[in-house]
């Protein structure tokens, strides 16, 4: 009983930790205080400038484009190369597993600093053409798209496509009939993380984006460096907007992943 009191004590302070700060900068994004301290009127505008500045418009526009695009390809590539190790002989599954393993655990700034070189320098890519930022966030985010896909794989039964192939089903289209409905929930789930990682991300933007475009994390951090105070609250209603969108859909994925469950539980006894 006192071990699982303690343990309970444990969670509550580690969710303390990591929820309180977000939920302080939400409740001062409500209000029209400059500073975080004390609590001033109650006040909208905040959200009103995020909205109306064409500067901040601008930036949240280019940069969601940019993670659709990278998001899109990473899903791609992260779901092509899943279904590839799950297919493929064992000697082959490890070499594969090495290889998605390096850009997880690899710094940003390595591969942001690796990828400018490659492209810009080596192959003379201009900045300009967004290619290596967008080549960038592909590589950052197609790894976890990988690593969303591959339990999805292993719990779907192998024979299924076989018996597609048996039936006279061609391989592509046993592919798109039998299994991307049975890992859809993982590819979903890949492409959400590919569009976090890349509003999140900050190094690989920094040595790969033209001069004169800005992600959200690349402003943010110039912004705190500023003085435009109107500029660095409106700042506080966007990050409160992100955390709650990605909280809806953590809470939607959630409950669809339940109800999988359980449809799978009800035929397994039907």
């Amino acid at each position: 009983m006192k071990k699982r009191f303690g343990s309970q004590i444990f969670i509550s302070l580690i969710l303390l930790l990591m929820y309180a700060p977000i939920l302080i900068l939400a409740v001062y994004s409500f209000t029209d205080s400059t500073n975080i301290g004390a609590i001033r009127n109650f006040s909208l505008d905040n959200y009103v400038t995020l909205f109306t500045t064409p500067e901040l418009a601008n930036m949240i526009g280019g940069s969601l484009l940019l993670a659709l695009a990278s998001s899109l390809l990473a899903t791609f590539f992260g779901t092509v190369g899943a279904i590839g190790f799950f297919y493929s002989k064992k000697r082959t599954q490890s070499v594969f597993s090495a290889i998605n393993q390096i850009p997880v655990v690899n710094a940003d700034v390595v591969t942001g600093f690796s990828i400018c070189i490659l492209l810009v320098i080596v192959f003379g890519m201009s900045k300009d053409t967004f290619l290596p930022l967008i080549i960038g966030h592909t590589v950052l985010s197609a790894p976890f798209v990988y690593l969303s896909v591959i339990p999805k794989l292993k719990q779907m039964d192998p024979s299924l496509y076989e018996a597609a192939l048996d039936l006279g089903a061609k391989p592509g289209y046993a592919l798109l009939k039998v299994v991307l409905p049975q890992i859809a929930s993982g590819i979903v789930s890949g492409f959400a993380l590919a569009v976090t990682l890349s509003l999140d991300d900050y190094f690989i933007a920094t040595y790969t984006k033209p001069a004169t475009f800005d992600t959200i994390s690349t402003y943010v951090v110039n912004a705190t460096k500023g003085s435009q105070t109107e500029i660095k609250t409106a700042l506080w209603a966007l990050s409160t907007i992100i955390f709650v969108l990605v909280l809806l859909f953590a809470i939607i994925m959630n409950l669809l992943s339940n109800r999988e469950v359980k449809e799978e539980a009800g035929e397994r006894l039907a």
